[in-house]
Parts: structure tokens; C-alpha cells; sequence
């Protein structure tokens, strides 16, 4: 549904996130936790712990940006805490649009949800 600019730097917070963040809540994480800089142009994604439900959160120059998911029924693939270092994993813009479209990024398949 969305396309990435290639260029684009993307960033998975690990940890699961209390969804009721929104703006600010989420520009801490990925300030402190993270420790990147929320308007530098970068992309964070993060996950609740049931992981069927996600929020972007993007500067744009001028604001930002909340977008949510979420699934009515299955769960996003996502990397566990024991896979990559704490805080974040850096993924590549196609990586985001195939978590985003129900393909599990470690075993390279469709997870059960998308299947129509």
C-alpha cells in the first residue's frame, strides 16, 4: 500500500510499545531508547506485545507523521529481543513493505493471516 523512498532509514524499536503512545510518547522512544534523532528524516516502527498492532512515526520537515495498524486477526512478524542488539534494528525499505503486507521476514513466507 505505501512505497519507501530506497533511500530511506528505517528503524524497529525491538522492545514492545504501549500503544496508547502517540506523538510524543513514540519521539521519546525513539530519542532515548533508540537514540536516533526523530526529525532527521528517519522512519521508526514499533509493535505491541501481541504484535498485531503497529505505529509509524515520521518528521516530515514540517510535522509528524502517526500511522497505525491494526490486524484483525494474526500477527506481524518481529524480530525477538534475543535476535538483535537492544534497542533498534535498521531494516531496508522493502523489509518494512513485506512486514507490512504479511510476509515473515525470517522464514521468507506469507504468514497465515494474508492468506485469502
Amino acid at each position: 500500500m505505501f512505497n519507501f523512498a530506497s533511500s530511506l532509514r528505517i528503524y524497529l524499536s525491538v522492545e514492545p510499545t504501549d500503544m496508547r503512545k502517540s506523538f510524543n510518547g513514540l519521539y521519546a522512544i525513539a530519542k532515548h531508547e533508540l537514540e536516533r534523532n526523530p526529525m532527521d528524516g528517519s522512519l521508526f516502527v514499533f509493535a505491541n506485545r501481541r504484535r498485531d498492532r503497529v505505529k509509524l512515526l515520521y518528521w516530515d520537515g514540517s510535522g509528524f507523521w502517526v500511522l497505525a495498524k491494526r490486524l484483525e486477526k494474526g500477527t506481524f512478524w518481529w524480530p525477538g529481543l534475543g535476535e538483535v542488539e537492544a534497542g533498534g534494528l535498521e531494516i531496508k525499505p522493502e523489509a518494512l513493505s513485506m512486514l507490512l503486507n504479511g510476509i515473515d521476514l525470517k522464514a521468507g513466507s506469507l504468514r497465515a493471516w494474508f492468506c485469502r
